[in-house]
């Protein structure tokens, strides 16, 4: 059995998805660090190569991050295991008008895209909330290797499963840690996270140098009382934007986002 048919799909539940991952303020203050930190990578990548990024989005769900960089003429593959969440990301970006010129979807588990991209590699790769839904989270490491150019960067963003810890114990849900909930298979919360400490090592041993490290929802999950400027969400989000890679606030978030390149040979 292929490793792909024990990884995370999430057809069955595409609307929930949609609507839980993105359909408040979390997934505002997700798209907005995540854009914020891929922006300047893309200005600097735009600026060394002069000429549009080829960008690889591995496991893209609705594709935000790489429809965005569409718009703005770069050449964007976009791939899931997933073909109710890639029509999802199809249908935005007809209804945000851009040119199909600048847009490849593939559907398919990451296991199965280098055959179909042979010997392509792509300015910046996007793999986000990916590792904690995978099998084999590690082996996707050799695919980077593979796809990446070698001046080009990744984007790597995962669960932290340390925030799940601590938002445990603020909101006293003690018997969760105690005795932890089997699989649902309707939770978006991952059974399996990595830990930050194997990310990094797997990184080092791929030859990668992280470039910039911040944190996604460093705060705003951990307060139950909406109270003063938690209540305002323009508030909210600029000071996740604030505080996102600051220490020790960044290690705290939900999500943590990785931006690492190719070390020279």
């Amino acid at each position: 059995m292929s490793h792909h048919q024990h990884d995370r799909n999430f057809d069955a539940i595409a609307d929930h998805f949609a609507k839980k991952v993105y359909g408040g303020l979390k997934g505002q203050i997700r798209l907005a660090v995540l854009s914020h930190d891929i922006s300047q990578t893309v200005k600097i990548l735009t600026k060394k190569l002069n000429r549009p990024l080829r960008v690889l989005d591995v496991g893209a769900g609705l594709a935000q991050i790489s429809l965005g960089l569409a718009q703005q003429g770069h050449h964007c593959t976009i791939n899931d295991i997933s073909g109710n969440l890639l029509n999802m990301a199809r249908q935005n970006a007809f209804d945000l008008g851009i040119d199909t010129v600048n847009l490849r979807f593939i559907h398919c588990p990451y296991q199965q895209l280098s055959k179909k991209i042979t010997g392509e590699q792509f300015d910046l790769i996007l793999c986000h909330a990916v590792l904690e839904w995978l099998d084999k989270p590690e082996d996707i490491m050799g695919f980077f290797d593979d796809h990446l150019h070698p001046d080009g960067a990744l984007s790597l963003c995962f669960y932290n499963p340390a925030s799940k810890i601590y938002r445990n114990l603020v909101m006293g849900n003690f018997h969760h840690l105690n005795t932890p909930k089997p699989a649902d298979n309707k939770s978006l919360t991952p059974n399996h996270p990595v830990e930050p400490t194997k990310v990094s090592d797997w990184l080092n041993r791929h030859h990668y140098t992280i470039r910039l490290k911040s944190g996604i929802r460093n705060f705003s999950d951990y307060t139950p009382l909406k109270r003063g400027g938690l209540a305002n969400t323009e508030d909210v989000i600029a000071m996740e934007l604030k505080y996102s890679r600051q220490e020790p606030f960044c290690r705290m978030g939900r999500y943590l986002h990785i931006i690492a390149t190719k070390d020279d040979e």
